[in-house]
């Protein structure tokens, strides 16, 4: 990096600061924005700000969206309103729907139970979880919900999370899924670990 150039080096600095940027990733993007046109500079000044000024949580289910109402899946009458999909960010989202599979509603934690870092249930949309579900019971206008499908990370956090939520929500009466884990399509078994395999044995359907 080239020394005693305190603007570029505090550009790379907090570039570095972004999630999967290395040091020499820092640098590379830094040095790309210095001799980037001015045009192409205005424009990431201008996202940037946008980012934070009229990006917010939706009310219903903390996802984001620009939205002064409720975000787009929330909006959308087409929906199931009996199938609650809980993931641990808004990107698991899109996840899901690339899927093409479920039509359902979604709850977004923004995180997970995570000990080590100082994340306790408490620190996440836990509750306005199971607030949601109880005032969709009481609603006569609307479905109650009947099912929760949990698609969170097969690992520790992933796994304490689903437990402790598993356990919450299954004395409200509501059946609780999660989505398989395992072998995925198109693997080879030389090439999965023990853990996932393991998933897959006990996650196994009849053929």
């Amino acid at each position: 990096m080239i020394a005693h150039v305190p603007s570029l080096e505090a550009l790379i600095h907090e570039l570095g600061k972004l999630p999967g940027v290395g040091p020499k990733t820092a640098q590379r993007l830094g040095y790309f924005i210095l001799k980037s046109k001015e045009e192409y500079v205005n424009a990431l000044r201008q996202c940037l700000a946008e980012v934070k000024t009229r990006i917010h949580e939706c009310p219903l289910c903390y996802s984001y969206t620009e939205s002064t109402a409720l975000c787009h899946f929330c909006a959308d009458p087409k929906r199931d309103d009996e199938i609650l999909c809980v993931v641990e960010d808004p990107s698991g989202i899109t996840r899901v729907e690339n899927s093409g599979v479920f039509k359902g509603r979604y709850h977004v934690l923004q995180g997970v139970i995570s000990p080590l870092d100082g994340i306790s249930p408490k620190d996440l949309k836990i509750q306005p979880l199971i607030e949601r579900i109880e005032q969709q019971r009481g609603d006569p206008s609307g479905k109650s919900i009947k099912e929760v499908i949990l698609a969170l990370d097969a690992d520790l956090e992933g796994d304490t999370t689903v437990l402790y939520l598993s356990q919450m929500l299954r004395r409200m009466e509501v059946a609780v899924t999660r989505i398989a884990h395992g072998v995925p399509l198109g693997g080879d078994l030389d090439y999965v670990d023990f853990r996932t395999l393991g998933r897959a044995i006990e996650n196994r359907i009849q053929v």
